[in-house]
């Protein structure tokens, strides 16, 4: 058996989009079938798709939506690596940067003039983003100058913005009802952490207070993944986000460290100075060290730069303003919160890059051919 879909860059993430048309309806059969193609139970993803890292093993089902003022719905999908098994809570923001470009691309929305808004819902969250693709002279552009910090790779200008954030998955932008907490971890002297629903539900470590600097090298990360688990596991029903006797997973909180800005190095070798940026950040993806930041990440790190008291606000100094430089691993990534209303923002804007990588049929062992058929 095999299936079309399209390979797509979206940001600092590959991630193959797939006609909702083409794929069964049933999730558990799509699941199957998306495993199968990925490749999913080998750690390497040989015999698939499958990139083998966490920001190259994503997909995501596309359709036309039914809901007013909506141009297309996609359902994403994170898929385990070595696991045979896919996440389905959460969202990509980068992964919806490349589906506005899609979308124009495939005929989804029609181009109107140097700018073509796209108007997309994450099916898994309800979180609605508005994409604005660069299609000057009124055509779609498949390569482009636009760079974002991870690659030198130049991609067509999108600007992403997420509708309305605040509360998506739990209700409200602090589920906590309050801009910090105390978490304790066992025995251990409690840690500050911010709470925060925006883009995603995100727990943020005060890495001051854990004895870490917030601008970590990757590797340094990495040997904190055992620790940060926990600290995910132990927010996440403090969040609401596990019902009793429900087991933690691993994609729900997103979490990380917070900290203030310092001299630092990227991943591409670039000096980044202190004035530089506003706060250092960290996250994790899945079980491992994010190379810059999701996307749904650093719009609940902008969210909660606006909270006085905030480990956010902290780090910078005080609680930011509209615009706030994030000092990832890959580099300085810029946030826009606009249209506060009660100093919770209305849009929270990003500049993105996407490009089309390849138009594909995906040949599925039989597999997970058998249920998808």
């Amino acid at each position: 058996m095999h299936i079309p879909a399209t390979l797509v860059r979206g940001g600092t993430s590959k991630c193959w989009l797939f006609s909702q048309v083409h794929v069964p309806t049933d999730r558990s059969e799509l699941e199957k079938l998306l495993v199968a193609a990925y490749g999913s139970t080998d750690p390497v993803e040989l015999d698939g798709v499958g990139g083998a890292t966490p920001t190259t093993s994503k997909a995501a089902v596309v359709g036309v939506s039914p809901t007013p003022g909506v141009d297309v719905d996609y359902l994403f999908a994170q898929i385990g690596i070595g696991t045979g098994t896919i996440e389905w809570t959460s969202n990509c923001g980068n992964c919806a940067t490349g589906i506005a470009l899609y979308a124009v691309a495939k005929g989804l929305v029609p181009i109107s003039g140097d700018r073509t808004r796209v108007v997309m819902r994450n099916s898994n969250t309800g979180a609605v983003m508005e994409g604005v693709v660069d299609t000057t002279g009124g055509v779609v552009h498949h390569f482009g100058d636009q760079t974002v910090p991870g690659t030198r790779a130049g991609g067509v200008a999108v600007g992403l913005t997420f509708l309305s954030p605040a509360g998506s998955t739990t209700g409200s932008l602090l589920p906590t009802g309050q801009a910090a907490d105390e978490l304790r971890l066992g025995t251990a002297e409690p840690h500050q952490v911010t709470m925060v629903d925006a883009g995603a539900p995100v727990v943020l470590v005060d890495a001051r207070g854990a004895g870490r600097s917030g601008a970590e090298s990757l590797e340094q990360v990495r040997a904190d993944v055992p620790w940060l688990r926990t600290v995910r596991h132990t927010a996440a029903p403090l969040m609401g986000l596990l019902t009793p006797g429900q087991e933690p997973g691993d994609a729900v909180p997103k979490v990380g460290l917070v900290g203030p800005p310092v001299p630092y190095t990227t991943t591409l070798g670039e000096p980044v100075a202190a004035e530089d940026y506003d706060v250092s950040v960290r996250m994790l993806t899945m079980n491992a060290p994010h190379p810059a930041i999701g996307l749904t990440s650093a719009v609940a790190v902008a969210a909660a730069g606006l909270l006085k008291d905030s480990v956010v606000s902290r780090a910078a100094g005080g609680p930011t303003g509209e615009w706030l430089r994030l000092g990832t691993p890959a580099g300085v990534v810029a946030v826009r919160c606009s249209d506060l209303r009660d100093g919770v923002p209305d849009r929270v804007t990003v500049q993105r890059a996407a490009r089309l990588l390849a138009d594909a049929r995906i040949y599925v062992p039989e597999s997970g051919a058998r249920k998808a058929a």
